[in-house]
This record gives structure tokens, C-alpha cells and sequence, in this order.
């Protein structure tokens, strides 16, 4: 068994497909397949079932998967200990974060970029319990990331910025006041909402429970621009964040008379000493 066998295996595992796994490692798919096929007689057993579409980890391949990127960790940073001794930083960092969630992340990636033009950055966007469990498996080595107080246990966090959410609406939405709403106002609108996942969809979710009030979901998407693109044509209002919202600037925004949801946004990663290339990154996160 050897680290590339392992690497092959963790491609597959997180790709779901031969093909998409062939392309992520740029080789052909036979190579892949040949790869894992050695490995499996190697071990004896299967770390896959093959489904005419898609693979599957096998119990055999949930726990060999956990060890073999720990096993990859380990040799990533063998090496970045030996380029740091030659005055030189190179690593991989896999970042994790949700669509629109702080905009600054950029710039961040622009100063790692020109301090150690060696460290890739491989980022992974997704909805923030997947974010949770990648951080947790280690697929992840740090998330920018909106977490809850539950959700951020067992993990080294650090709050990057705290804001209110608001309602967007299209310039007819008429309102009963000028700059303030009601929870009862707009749920009697209809509400372009997002996928259960988000954590602007857990934030809205838990506010409008605790004011006892339920809201009318016409449209639920798991993209902001098409989210914007509903509320400009006046299809219903979104509460998303403030940050957020100001990018749309054709949008009416609207604060909350009293008990806002609140987003809070951090970077998380797991405990213990962070490897050279995400210490690196860290540090240009403010």
C-alpha cells in the first residue's frame, strides 16, 4: 500500500465517481479503477459497491477512508516541515465556506497567494452541516463559516464578524413603515426562503419560532443570485444578511422592529496545532 493507492481511494470516496475522481487526479478512469481494484486485493475486501452511476463506500471503506487521509495529512506535512527548513512553504488547504458567506475571504487568498505562491487552495462550498462533517472527517482544514453555538463544539473558532439580517424586497413591495418590519407583516408576504441546510435558513427558521409566527414560503432555492433575481421581480421578500443583501443594490432592505436573526460569521477548524500551509492562511484571516 502506498500514499498514491491511498489518495486514488479518498478521490473516489469524496468524488462519488471513477470519472469525476480521474478528473480531479488527471488521469484516465482505468488507471483509477485499475488503482482501487489492487488495493482492494491487496486488503482482501471491497472499499466500494459500484452502481452503474454512481460508487458507494462499503463498511470496509468507511473506516479505511478516515485513516487514509490522516495517513496523507502526515506525509503533507513531512514535507512542509522539510520545505520549511529550505526557507520554502508548499501544502495543499482545503477550505470550506457557504455561498456569500464573507466577502474578505478574497483577500485572505490573495496574500497567501503572494507569500507562498506554493500552498494550493482548494475550496469547497456547501451547505453548513456538510461543512461540519467535513471538518469533522478532516476533508476540510478550515471552514469560513456560519455556525451556530452547538455546531461549533469541538472545534477552534474564531469570530470574524457579527451582523443583523434583513428583509430584501423589490422597489413596489409596499411596506407599513418606511424602514422597520414585523415578523407578522411579512409573513403574510410571500417568502422566497432557502434550503433546509443553510445556515440563513436555520437562522430565519429559529426567529420566526420564537416571535410564534409563520411565514408563507412561496419559493425555496439554494442559490443567492437566483434568490435575488425572485425578490427583483417581486416574486416575494428574503431575509438573508445585511453583508449579503448590499450587493444587490436594486433590492429594498428592511430592518426588523425588534429581534433580528442574527449571523455570525467564524472560522472553525479542528483542534491542535494547525499544519504550516493553514497556520499560513490563518494568519492572513482578520
Amino acid at each position: 500500500m502506498d500514499l498514491r493507492q491511498m489518495e486514488v481511494v479518498v478521490a473516489v470516496a469524496e468524488e462519488g465517481r471513477f470519472t469525476a475522481a480521474a478528473r480531479r487526479l488527471h488521469v484516465v478512469q482505468s488507471a483509477v479503477s485499475g488503482t482501487v481494484r489492487a488495493l482492494e486485493k491487496e486488503l482482501g475486501t471491497q472499499l466500494f459497491d459500484r452502481t452503474t452511476h454512481r460508487v458507494s463506500l462499503t463498511a470496509a471503506g468507511e473506516a479505511f477512508v478516515p485513516a487514509a487521509r490522516a495517513a496523507l495529512r502526515a506525509a503533507d506535512q513531512a514535507r512542509a516541515a522539510v520545505d520549511l527548513v529550505r526557507g520554502e512553504l508548499r501544502g495543499q488547504v482545503t477550505v470550506g465556506t457557504m455561498q456569500g458567506v464573507w466577502a474578505g475571504l478574497h483577500h485572505a487568498l490573495a496574500a497567501l497567494r503572494a507569500e507562498h505562491p506554493g500552498v494550493v487552495v482548494r475550496l469547497r462550498q456547501a451547505a453548513v452541516a456538510d461543512i461540519r462533517e467535513a471538518l469533522r472527517d478532516g476533508s476540510v482544514d478550515l471552514a469560513v463559516v456560519a455556525f451556530d453555538r452547538q455546531q461549533q463544539r469541538g472545534l477552534e473558532t474564531r469570530l470574524l464578524a457579527r451582523e443583523e439580517m434583513v428583509v430584501a424586497a423589490s422597489l413596489s413591495r409596499a411596506f407599513a413603515q418606511d424602514d422597520r418590519v414585523t415578523f407578522a407583516e411579512i409573513a403574510r408576504m410571500p417568502f422566497v426562503d432557502f434550503t433546509p441546510g443553510w445556515a440563513i435558513r436555520s437562522a430565519v427558521d429559529r426567529v420566526f419560532r420564537a416571535a410564534a409566527v409563520e411565514r408563507s414560503v412561496a419559493f425555496e432555492v439554494n442559490d443567492i443570485v437566483a434568490a435575488s433575481e425572485l425578490v427583483r421581480h417581486d416574486l416575494g421578500v428574503c431575509v438573508m444578511p445585511e453583508s449579503i443583501a448590499g450587493r444587490f443594490p436594486d433590492l429594498v432592505l428592511r430592518r426588523f422592529a425588534r429581534n433580528p436573526p442574527r449571523w455570525n460569521v467564524l472560522v472553525a477548524r479542528p483542534g491542535g496545532e494547525a499544519p504550516p500551509a493553514v497556520a499560513a492562511l490563518l494568519r492572513h484571516i482578520t
